[in-house]
Parts: structure tokens; C-alpha cells; sequence
């Protein structure tokens, strides 16, 4: 039996406008999606802004209701037997909230280990044991509020464990985090999934994914758009190559006579520093760039650099297309 099963899952919200004449407007979050967390597995949903990720995890943690299919965790039914899965999943968000900012690190792991029910013989150890995983061992007697964003985080992940879960939620763990804290619980979350735990992860940092997660879900607009390993979603663009130019103030016209020159399948704009990068994918790699320059002419235009495509640049390729 797979950790998570999910069938033909879907969730409409219906919102009311207008004040003397009020409109109802419905809003498929998720279309039927379907897909399976193997045990022990680390499974990643990557998505835009209100594409379903985070609707998904409320729904497989018993915090939302689905308006049809069905979905398993454990081989319990989240809506129907919320207490069987409660006690058996850890649900950890990015974000500031979900602590006690007046009580140090200690003190906040025993009051949840309270609530979680972990038996007092252990729980001591328990709680001992976590703050070394977390890399919180030193300060753990310091109250919260003194901590960075980034301890924040990972005594969310110990707050998250402290019942020794059978499946572990992450939604987001690393958003708005620096990149030395971003990088502490990325390990943390490697070592977790070495350690067997199931996870599902969702993220919006692409490498991150392509780092941490055996296999991955694609979501737009509600419904899945690729589902397979980080790999398997790469080969998908893997017949291009991308050249990267760097570019300060292009106009866009432009870019719109780039996205003309006979080999271009595609044209985005990154804003990088005080730069504009501009990414150009075809299949004849190199051998386009004086093309592209010529297009160029006049504009200031800094490196220019040939690279082989990431999992972000199938994602844009991916979710662009949906």
C-alpha cells in the first residue's frame, strides 16, 4: 500500500460579490488529480501561486474537505478519519507563525509534545534528539523571539517530528529564508528523507526540488501538467539548449523580433540584480547567438552564456504551455 493515494481529487471554492446584486463566482482549485507517495519516498508538488499545492496538503491533512474523488493517507480517509491520520502525519509550513515567541525552543517542543500525546517517559529524549537534528543544540534554552528566521524554521521541523510521523508535510519550508538557512534545512530535510521518513514537498525553488525529490508533480490552473522524476520532466527540454544574454533596459519590441529569429522556441525575461537576463531556448544552441545579437544591435548587452536546460526551464516550458 502506497503512504498517499489520491484519486480524481477535486475542491471548488464559490464566492459571493456585489452589494444589491450579488454574483456567485465558482473557483476549481483542483480538476481531478491523481497521483501516489510510495513509503519512504521524498515527492515533490511544484506549481505557481494558487495552482492547488497548498489546497492539496490541506485536504491530505484533514484541514479541508474535498468536493469529490478520493484521497488515502496511510490508508486512512482524510475527511472521514482525521484523528487516525492526525496522529500519524507532521505538517510543517514556511512562515513565522506556529510558535511561541515569548517561550524558549524547549519549552515550546514540551508544550506541543503535550499536546501530541508523546508519552513523558520519552519525551524528554524525544525532544533531546530533535534539537540535535535540527542543529539547535546550544540554544535551544533561548527564547524564540531571538531566533533568526532560519531557527524559526527548523524548530518548526521539530515541532513537526515530535511524534516520530509516519509522513512528514512541507509546504514551502524554505521560503524567505537566507540562503545559509535555506541550505541547513535543505540537509535537514536530506538526512529525513535518508532516515526513510515519506515526505511531500512543495516548493517554488527549482533546484531545490531537483535536489531533494526522487519524483515530481507539475500543477496549473488546478490540474496536474507532468508527473516523473526530475529527470524524466527535464527530457522534456532536453533537445534545447539555452543562452542566457544579459541585458540592461530592451525594449519590447525587441525581444518580440528575438522570439522571430528562425530556431528561438522561446523568449523570457529574468530580472537579475540591476540587469535584465534574457533566456532564449532552440535547438541550435551556440550557433544562434550571432543572430541573436544582430537582433541586439544597439542595446547594451553584457555576458552572454550557453547552458544546457534546468528543471526550471522545463517548469517554464510546462506550466507556459498549460
Amino acid at each position: 500500500m502506497a503512504a498517499i493515494e489520491v484519486e480524481e481529487l477535486t475542491r471548488t471554492y464559490r464566492s459571493r460579490k456585489g452589494v444589491f446584486r450579488r454574483t456567485t463566482t465558482v473557483v476549481e482549485a483542483l480538476k481531478g488529480i491523481s497521483f501516489e507517495v510510495e513509503r519512504g519516498e521524498l515527492f515533490g508538488l511544484l506549481g505557481p501561486n494558487g495552482a492547488g499545492k497548498t489546497t492539496t496538503i490541506k485536504i491530505l491533512t484533514t484541514l479541508l474537505l474535498p468536493s469529490s474523488g478520493s484521497a488515502r493517507v496511510l490508508g486512512f480517509d482524510p475527511a472521514r478519519e482525521a484523528q487516525k491520520v492526525r496522529g500519524r502525519i507532521g505538517y510543517v509550513f514556511g512562515g513565522e507563525r506556529g510558535l511561541y515567541d515569548r517561550l524558549s525552543a524547549i519549552h515550546n517542543l514540551q508544550y506541543f509534545a503535550d499536546l501530541y500525546r508523546v508519552p513523558s517517559a520519552d519525551k524528554r529524549r524525544r525532544i533531546a534528539e530533535l534539537v540535535e537534528l535540527v542543529g539547535l543544540t546550544g540554544r535551544e534554552r533561548e527564547r524564540v523571539e531571538t531566533y533568526s528566521r532560519g531557527m524559526r524554521q527548523r524548530l518548526h521541523i521539530a515541532r513537526g517530528l515530535l511524534h516520530d510521523p509516519e509522513i512528514l508535510f512541507l509546504d514551502e519550508p524554505t521560503i524567505g529564508l537566507d540562503p545559509i538557512g535555506a541550505r541547513e534545512i535543505r540537509e535537514t530535510i536530506a538526512g529525513l528523507r535518508q532516515a526513510g521518513k515519506t515526505i511531500l514537498l512543495t516548493t517554488h525553488y527549482m533546484f531545490e526540488a531537483d535536489a531533494l525529490c526522487g519524483r515530481l508533480a507539475v500543477i496549473a490552473g488546478g490540474a496536474f501538467v507532468a508527473t516523473g522524476t526530475p529527470a524524466d520532466l527535464k527530457a522534456a527540454v532536453a533537445d534545447r539548449t539555452i543562452v542566457e544574454i544579459e541585458t540592461f533596459g530592451v525594449p519590447e519590441a525587441t525581444i518580440d523580433r528575438l522570439r522571430s529569429v528562425v530556431g528561438v522556441t522561446r523568449v523570457a525575461v529574468e530580472a537579475r540584480d540591476q540587469a535584465q537576463v534574457v533566456l532564449v531556448q532552440s535547438a541550435t544552441g551556440a550557433e544562434l547567438v550571432p543572430s541573436l545579437l544582430r537582433e541586439l544591435e544597439g542595446s547594451a548587452v553584457g555576458k552572454v552564456v550557453t547552458r544546457e536546460p534546468t528543471l526550471e526551464d522545463a517548469y517554464v516550458e510546462l506550466v507556459g504551455s498549460a
